[in-house]
């Protein structure tokens, strides 16, 4: 079973995969778009090249725990995947992945150019493992 894992933003979408055991998570790609038509048609891509089975997208909560806008707009692009695609979509709460990515490309030595280049897709690829963490967990409880 493969997993999608996304950080949606404003211009830009992290894209991560699962391995076919939903075990690891790996970068695919930063998506930038225009509107969320043609974000949904790569997505769609992706999904069919790589046969992925879910989707998980990254939902913004603020640090109290609470819902915002930004939470509001991932719940919208959550919804319009299910509809677009048919896939089970999960959200799952990303607070601080986007600030671990950079504090990580930081800490290797990436300059800033290419920190803004790989930064959604590491923050994807957190959220991915998070989930696929969470669901191990669960498995053996």
């Amino acid at each position: 079973m493969r997993i999608l894992g996304l950080d949606p933003g404003e211009k830009r979408i992290g894209v991560a995969v699962s391995d076919p055991l939903a075990i690891t998570a790996q970068g695919v790609e930063v998506l930038t778009y225009t509107s969320l038509e043609e974000a949904l048609a790569r997505i769609e891509e992706i999904c069919f090249s790589f046969g992925v089975d879910k989707i998980v997208v990254g939902n913004p909560l603020k640090m109290s725990g609470s819902r915002g806008s930004a939470s509001d707009k991932a719940e919208v692009f959550a919804e319009a995947l299910r509809n677009k695609l048919g896939l089970p979509v999960e959200m799952i709460d990303e607070r601080l992945t986007s600030g671990y990515a950079e504090k990580t490309l930081l800490a290797g030595g990436v300059r800033r150019k290419k920190r803004r280049a790989v930064r959604d897709k590491l923050a994807a690829v957190l959220i991915l493992e998070q989930y696929l963490a969470l669901t191990e967990r669960n498995n053996f409880e």
